[in-house]
Protein backbone atom coordinates (compact mmCIF):
# COMPACT_ATOMS: atom_id res chain seq x y z
CA UNK A 1 0.00 0.00 0.00
CA UNK A 2 2.97 2.45 0.93
CA UNK A 3 4.06 1.82 -2.32
CA UNK A 4 1.22 2.58 -4.38
CA UNK A 5 0.69 5.47 -2.67
CA UNK A 6 4.55 6.46 -3.47
CA UNK A 7 3.81 5.74 -7.41
CA UNK A 8 0.53 7.96 -7.13
CA UNK A 9 2.83 10.65 -5.25
CA UNK A 10 5.34 10.50 -7.88
CA UNK A 11 2.71 10.21 -10.57
CA UNK A 12 1.43 14.03 -9.88
CA UNK A 13 4.53 15.32 -9.24
CA UNK A 14 5.21 14.29 -13.20
CA UNK A 15 2.21 15.66 -14.06
CA UNK A 16 3.19 18.51 -12.90
CA UNK A 17 6.70 18.61 -14.03
CA UNK A 18 4.89 18.67 -17.53
CA UNK A 19 1.91 21.28 -16.81
CA UNK A 20 5.04 23.45 -15.94
CA UNK A 21 7.34 22.98 -18.79
CA UNK A 22 4.51 22.99 -21.18
CA UNK A 23 2.56 25.92 -20.05
CA UNK A 24 5.26 28.45 -19.81
CA UNK A 25 4.15 29.60 -23.28
CA UNK A 26 1.11 30.11 -22.56
CA UNK A 27 1.33 31.34 -19.21
CA UNK A 28 3.98 34.03 -21.45
CA UNK A 29 1.10 35.10 -23.86
CA UNK A 30 -1.41 35.71 -21.40
CA UNK A 31 0.63 37.74 -18.99
CA UNK A 32 1.82 39.82 -22.42
CA UNK A 33 -2.02 40.16 -22.88
CA UNK A 34 -2.68 41.66 -19.65
CA UNK A 35 0.49 43.53 -19.94
CA UNK A 36 -0.62 45.35 -23.07
CA UNK A 37 -3.41 47.36 -21.45
CA UNK A 38 -0.91 49.00 -18.82
CA UNK A 39 1.08 50.38 -21.73
CA UNK A 40 -2.10 52.37 -23.34
CA UNK A 41 -1.29 54.84 -20.68
CA UNK A 42 2.05 55.88 -22.59
CA UNK A 43 0.33 55.59 -25.77
CA UNK A 44 0.02 59.65 -26.05
CA UNK A 45 3.60 60.16 -25.56
CA UNK A 46 4.29 57.33 -28.37
CA UNK A 47 2.68 58.99 -30.83
CA UNK A 48 4.79 62.63 -30.36
CA UNK A 49 7.66 60.37 -31.11
CA UNK A 50 5.90 59.44 -34.29
CA UNK A 51 5.41 63.08 -36.38
CA UNK A 52 2.91 63.54 -38.77
CA UNK A 53 2.04 61.58 -41.43
CA UNK A 54 1.79 62.90 -45.07
CA UNK A 55 -1.54 62.69 -47.01
CA UNK A 56 -1.94 60.07 -49.26
CA UNK A 57 -4.46 60.00 -51.77
CA UNK A 58 -3.68 56.76 -52.97
CA UNK A 59 -5.32 54.77 -49.51
CA UNK A 60 -8.50 53.29 -50.01
CA UNK A 61 -11.68 54.82 -50.37
CA UNK A 62 -13.10 52.54 -47.21
CA UNK A 63 -9.74 53.78 -45.02
CA UNK A 64 -8.29 57.04 -44.05
CA UNK A 65 -4.44 56.75 -43.47
CA UNK A 66 -3.68 58.88 -41.03
CA UNK A 67 -6.55 57.52 -38.45
CA UNK A 68 -4.70 54.05 -39.31
CA UNK A 69 -1.99 55.60 -38.41
CA UNK A 70 -3.27 56.57 -35.04
CA UNK A 71 -4.72 53.03 -34.50
CA UNK A 72 -1.23 51.23 -35.63
CA UNK A 73 0.88 53.65 -33.10
CA UNK A 74 -2.00 53.15 -30.80
CA UNK A 75 -5.32 51.38 -29.62
CA UNK A 76 -4.03 48.54 -32.45
CA UNK A 77 -0.63 47.83 -30.37
CA UNK A 78 1.32 47.32 -33.66
CA UNK A 79 3.64 49.51 -32.95
CA UNK A 80 4.62 46.83 -29.68
CA UNK A 81 6.53 44.77 -32.16
CA UNK A 82 6.62 46.37 -35.83
CA UNK A 83 7.79 49.51 -34.51
CA UNK A 84 6.50 52.87 -34.39
CA UNK A 85 5.11 53.76 -38.06
CA UNK A 86 6.47 50.57 -39.01
CA UNK A 87 9.90 50.72 -38.07
CA UNK A 88 11.39 48.40 -36.30
CA UNK A 89 14.33 50.34 -34.92
CA UNK A 90 11.69 52.77 -32.93
CA UNK A 91 9.29 50.53 -30.78
CA UNK A 92 7.68 52.23 -28.35
CA UNK A 93 9.37 52.17 -24.21
CA UNK A 94 8.05 49.28 -22.89
CA UNK A 95 8.35 47.24 -19.44
CA UNK A 96 10.85 44.78 -19.26
CA UNK A 97 8.73 41.77 -19.39
CA UNK A 98 6.72 42.73 -22.49
CA UNK A 99 10.18 43.60 -24.03
CA UNK A 100 11.28 40.26 -22.99
CA UNK A 101 8.25 38.58 -24.62
CA UNK A 102 8.85 40.04 -27.72
CA UNK A 103 12.59 39.10 -27.98
CA UNK A 104 11.70 36.00 -27.77
CA UNK A 105 8.69 35.39 -30.63
CA UNK A 106 10.02 33.27 -33.24
CA UNK A 107 9.79 33.96 -35.86
CA UNK A 108 10.46 37.54 -35.15
CA UNK A 109 7.98 40.34 -36.30
CA UNK A 110 7.87 41.17 -40.18
CA UNK A 111 9.35 44.19 -41.12
CA UNK A 112 6.73 46.44 -42.48
CA UNK A 113 9.30 48.33 -44.47
CA UNK A 114 10.98 45.40 -45.98
CA UNK A 115 9.08 44.43 -49.20
CA UNK A 116 10.77 41.53 -49.23
CA UNK A 117 9.68 40.14 -46.02
CA UNK A 118 5.84 40.66 -46.64
CA UNK A 119 3.87 37.36 -47.06
CA UNK A 120 0.36 38.71 -47.35
CA UNK A 121 0.01 40.38 -50.50
CA UNK A 122 -3.60 41.19 -50.43
CA UNK A 123 -5.68 43.08 -47.77
CA UNK A 124 -8.41 40.50 -47.48
CA UNK A 125 -4.92 38.27 -46.34
CA UNK A 126 -3.78 41.38 -44.03
CA UNK A 127 -7.27 41.99 -42.67
CA UNK A 128 -7.73 38.41 -41.46
CA UNK A 129 -4.08 38.30 -40.03
CA UNK A 130 -5.22 41.37 -37.74
CA UNK A 131 -8.50 39.72 -36.43
CA UNK A 132 -7.78 35.90 -36.08
CA UNK A 133 -3.90 36.34 -35.53
CA UNK A 134 -1.17 35.04 -38.00
CA UNK A 135 -0.90 31.26 -37.50
CA UNK A 136 2.77 30.30 -37.20
CA UNK A 137 3.89 33.62 -35.79
CA UNK A 138 3.68 35.59 -32.67
CA UNK A 139 0.83 38.07 -34.07
CA UNK A 140 -2.21 37.39 -31.81
CA UNK A 141 -5.88 38.47 -32.76
CA UNK A 142 -6.90 42.06 -32.51
CA UNK A 143 -11.00 41.48 -32.06
CA UNK A 144 -11.53 45.26 -30.28
CA UNK A 145 -10.73 46.91 -33.38
CA UNK A 146 -13.59 48.14 -34.97
CA UNK A 147 -14.48 47.43 -38.45
CA UNK A 148 -13.30 50.96 -39.43
CA UNK A 149 -10.16 51.17 -37.94
CA UNK A 150 -9.23 48.02 -39.90
CA UNK A 151 -9.94 49.67 -42.55
CA UNK A 152 -8.21 52.88 -41.42
CA UNK A 153 -5.14 50.86 -40.68
CA UNK A 154 -5.25 48.99 -43.78
CA UNK A 155 -5.42 52.32 -45.92
CA UNK A 156 -2.37 53.00 -43.42
CA UNK A 157 -0.60 49.81 -43.98
CA UNK A 158 -0.81 50.85 -48.03
CA UNK A 159 1.38 54.16 -47.37
CA UNK A 160 3.63 52.50 -45.68
CA UNK A 161 3.88 49.84 -48.76
CA UNK A 162 4.21 52.44 -50.86
CA UNK A 163 6.55 54.85 -48.89
CA UNK A 164 9.01 51.46 -48.90
CA UNK A 165 8.80 50.91 -52.87
CA UNK A 166 9.46 54.51 -53.68
CA UNK A 167 12.62 54.20 -51.45
CA UNK A 168 13.80 50.89 -52.74
CA UNK A 169 13.49 52.32 -56.54
CA UNK A 170 15.35 55.18 -56.40
CA UNK A 171 18.73 54.90 -58.06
Amino acid sequence: MNQINQINKTNKMNQIDQMNKTGWFNFFSILLAGLLPIQFAFLSEMNAWAGSLPSSKSATAAGDAERGRSVFNGKGVCHYCHGIDGNKDQRPKLTVDTTALIAQLNPQPVDLRNPKALHLKTDKQRARAIREGHPGTGMFPDKRMTDQELADTLAYLAVLRQKTSKQTSKP
